[in-house]
């Protein structure tokens, strides 16, 4: 087995020598920065405040319709239920209008016609 080798890297003469300094940056230039920033933020509050106005208005206006929705299902909500003992009481008269022992009595209260056996009285 070979000993590993150890490689080196090129460096330029220049790169050792030269120490590259960050320069601070003068009060005028931080001054400038900091407007920005101030500029930055007062428009992005204008631009919020006013998207919160105008989801405020825009809530306030569904609000009528809100209401009218919840009438007209109030109203909906009470025709099923009326509809739902409507047909209650229709499921039960079904199976009487096919019971052969109560064929006549059915016939009788669907028909203005009288049973010769019957007499009808009149009240006055």
């Amino acid at each position: 087995m070979a000993a590993p080798q150890i490689l080196e890297t090129y460096r330029s003469p220049s790169f050792s020598s030269v120490r590259r300094r960050r320069r601070k940056p003068d009060q005028k230039e931080t001054h400038v920065q900091a407007q920005w920033m101030t500029t930055e933020i007062k428009v992005k509050l204008i631009v919020n405040g006013t998207l919160s106005v105008l989801a405020a208005f825009t809530l306030l206006k569904l609000l009528p319709y809100q209401f009218l929705q919840q009438v007209k299902l109030k109203e909906v909500l009470t025709q099923v239920q009326e509809t739902e003992r409507r047909v209650g009481e229709l499921r039960q008269d079904f199976g009487r209008s096919f019971d052969p022992h109560q064929v006549k009595q059915v016939m009788q209260e669907n028909s203005p016609l009288i049973d010769p056996n019957q007499r009808q009285i009149y009240w006055k």
